[in-house]
């Protein structure tokens, strides 16, 4: 009801009609939006993955919105948390209390996603990440899931590759102490590597941290251990000069690494030299033949002058799980889009079929790349 000085007024007919159309445009506004929060690393030592699963995400928001979602259109609300744990934890904070999604799209990272998490079990917002792949993260509630597979998975591929594929038998692996994600696949792989019956180059400790720039004391250690293989999981970053100054030392082994290393920026930091012979393991391929990962490839050729990379491809597929889910759900509350987001069988996105698990994890293949000068090759495809 409105009111004046002298009290409510009745109706609304002595209002003039830009004056009505002024009083109910939020609420109208409001009505036919859906708002998703999007928290992503758009800045910062690993923007390219935050700006690649954005764009991905503008392109599939689009099509959503060609039919809608029971009516309403999706709106994203998105923070930049620069690589940063902390803005990610704040802008968490910001999304729930002030824009009052309904949903979030989580951080890439598994390190700023464990930080992210435990706000919006609290607040009983789900949250899906579309690549924080290390175990832990859906293990803080039953309101955080995932679209992508987990290390435990990726460092079973990588170890049985390096061992059955490749012939390698004298393992040696570095890891980024800094990083939830590094350690959780270094121990995928190395409990794989022992089951397989693997050695190790050395018993040494081989690791670095998160802004290190000067790799050459700890590739000497890595040179004289004289291994057949060297798993490096880690952040393009890092592995970049890694591979660069490895090379310039004489480090002629193939490295091997994960989902981490799938940026274009890579072949930049690494160079020519350092980038080839090496092998990751990955969520999608942009050479596979299928007719819809070829679809998405040339749509996102057209739109951003580059190829997609895996982040690209989750971010496409992790929009559509939730706007698939919100069609699904009884009613656009959290509680409900939780309950259908986690109940998602056989999604078909571009990174392959999606279903999620009961523990709310993603099963789906893996892709295994090579890498040339400068870019990733199409290896093989691997099941869980």
């Amino acid at each position: 009801m409105l009111f004046t000085k002298k009290g409510p007024v009745a109706s609304l007919k002595n209002l003039s009609l830009l004056a009505i159309l002024c009083l109910l445009a939020p609420q109208a506004i409001a009505q036919d939006k859906i708002k998703i929060g999007v928290v992503q690393p758009l800045t910062g030592g690993i923007g390219t993955y935050g700006q690649e699963n954005y764009n991905a995400m503008k392109m599939a928001l689009e099509k959503i919105n060609q039919k809608g979602v029971k009516g309403k259109k999706i709106e994203l609300i998105v923070e930049d948390d620069k690589s940063d744990q902390i803005e990610a934890t704040n802008a968490m904070r910001k999304l729930i209390n002030v824009d009052k999604v309904v949903t979030i799209i989580g951080e890439v990272t598994s390190s700023n996603s464990l930080a992210m998490a435990p706000i919006a079990q609290e607040s009983k917002v789900p949250m899906v990440s579309s690549a924080a792949t290390n175990e832990k993260v859906t293990e803080i509630g039953n309101f955080i899931s995932r679209t992508c597979f987990t290390d435990d998975f990726q460092g079973v591929v990588m170890a049985r590759f390096a061992f059955n594929n490749l012939k390698k038998k004298n393992a040696l692996v570095i890891i980024d102490n800094s990083s939830d994600y590094s350690k959780g696949l270094a121990k995928a792989f190395n409990d794989e590597w022992k089951k397989l019956g693997g050695k190790y180059a050395s018993t040494e400790e081989f690791s670095y941290v998160q802004k290190d720039i000067d790799f050459n004391t700890l590739l000497r250690k890595v040179k004289r251990a004289n291994p057949d293989v060297i798993f490096l999981p880690g952040y393009y970053e890092e592995v970049g000069l890694i591979l660069k100054q490895g090379k310039k030392l004489g480090i002629n082994v193939p490295f091997l690494g994960g989902d981490g290393w799938d940026s274009p920026k890579l072949f930049e930091i690494a160079g020519a030299e350092g980038s080839k012979g090496n092998y990751i393991s990955s969520h999608f391929a942009p050479d596979d033949s299928d007719p819809a990962v070829q679809a998405f490839v040339k749509d996102y050729e057209k739109r951003y002058k580059v190829r997609p990379g895996a982040m690209a491809a989750l971010g496409y597929d992790v929009l559509g799980v939730v706007a698939d889910a919100m069609t699904r759900a009884k009613t656009l509350t959290p509680a409900d889009i939780n309950a259908a987001i986690v109940s998602t069988k056989g999604y078909k996105g571009v990174t392959g079929s999606i279903t999620i698990d009961e523990k709310r994890n993603s099963k789906k293949s893996a892709v295994v790349l090579m890498t040339t000068e400068n870019t990733f090759k199409f290896k093989e495809k691997v099941n869980p």
